[in-house]
């Protein structure tokens, strides 16, 4: 079993003073139009700024991961977000110029088509067949998807929409959906944070990671003092396994603004036929992200198992549920 701490650690060390978290300003910028974003050290400029601005800001992307930096695997000039990432591909026209990177493919989320029998005879408000991916996106989905940016921001559907960690989600070629019906004062769907899987599984390069310089630090109040919530999310690599192998659970707690909880301890329970195992995660990171990776018992094939996790923060607990089948 082993449980970690994720790739935002380096970047967010020079932020770090005797254990508290520090705000803080930055030099020269990279270069015209930029914005500094202190709570992971990182610009965003230029062109993949206007996009960032005008295609959702936070709510779809998330906080920069990385400085924008030429991929030489893709032959484009990249950079990461907690939920995407943004490519720049000068040879296209305008509008498109700026596109999302297909991370769910590349992480390989692919799933069965939908059954002939669940096609709609007709594309309407309530369901959209995409003959492309043989998906529908349904209700509250393709509510949220032709709001947000429709195929230029999500791409097409990998999967129709499921019970996962606890929620209904949805996948996309570019982000997964959550459905959290729960927030009634905010918005309830959430994108998972993609990007931040991404970096974990495949990494980039140290350099980009590196947060922009930085010349003064003041201390803010402690975050645990105005957390009143815990919202946790839990997923696993691959929700179809083998009866053996290794599953990793990716943990992400945010609190009542849906900003990431650092520091919080995150507790894993695995609930096989023969009984229960039991994992302790480090506490999350500055981006409120752990993991457990942890090896499958041999187990019966199509058996579901369900994983608990449980999390605990300043007096404050937040559960959650997953699960994944083993088969082969």
């Amino acid at each position: 079993m082993r449980c970690g701490r994720s790739f935002l650690v380096v970047v967010m060390m020079a932020a770090l003073l005797l254990g508290s978290v520090s705000a803080t300003y930055p030099q020269q910028p990279p270069g015209e139009n930029c914005e500094y974003f202190a709570e992971t050290g990182h610009y965003v400029c230029g062109e993949f700024l206007e996009f960032y601005e005008a295609r959702g800001e936070l709510e779809i992307f998330g906080y920069p991961l990385t400085e924008a930096f030429e991929d030489p695997a893709r032959g484009l000039r990249v950079q990461y977000f907690q939920r995407a990432r943004i490519e720049l591909h000068p040879e296209n026209p305008a509008p498109y110029r700026v596109l999302l990177g297909l991370l769910v493919d590349e992480l390989g989320y692919h799933f069965p088509p939908v059954s002939p029998e669940q096609i709609p005879a007709s594309n309407n408000s309530l369901h959209h067949y995409f003959p492309e991916t043989d998906h529908v996106v349904s209700y509250a989905f393709l509510d949220y998807f032709l709001e947000q940016g429709g195929l230029d921001i999500f791409g097409y559907p990998r999967s129709e929409f499921m019970y996962e960690d606890g929620y209904i989600i949805q996948y996309f070629q570019r982000g997964r959906m959550e459905w959290h019906p729960e927030n009634l004062s905010g918005p309830q769907m959430r994108l998972t944070n993609l990007g931040e899987a991404y970096i974990e599984r495949f990494g980039v390069s140290e350099e980009s990671r590196q947060p922009a310089r930085i010349d003064e630090n003041t201390i803010p109040a402690p975050l645990e003092s105005r957390v009143t919530r815990l919202n946790v999310s839990a997923s696993v690599r691959n929700v179809i396994t083998g009866r053996q192998g290794i599953q990793t659970v990716f943990v992400y707690v945010t609190d009542q603004w849906q900003q990431p909880v650092p520091g919080a301890a995150v507790r894993v329970v695995v609930h096989y036929q023969p009984g229960d195992a039991h994992y302790e995660c480090e506490p999350t990171n500055e981006s409120g992200f752990t993991w457990s990776s942890f090896e499958i018992p041999t187990a019966p094939p199509g058996q579901k198992v369900v994983v608990d996790v449980t999390v605990t923060y300043g007096g404050l607990t937040g559960t959650t549920q997953t699960f994944f089948l083993p088969w082969w």
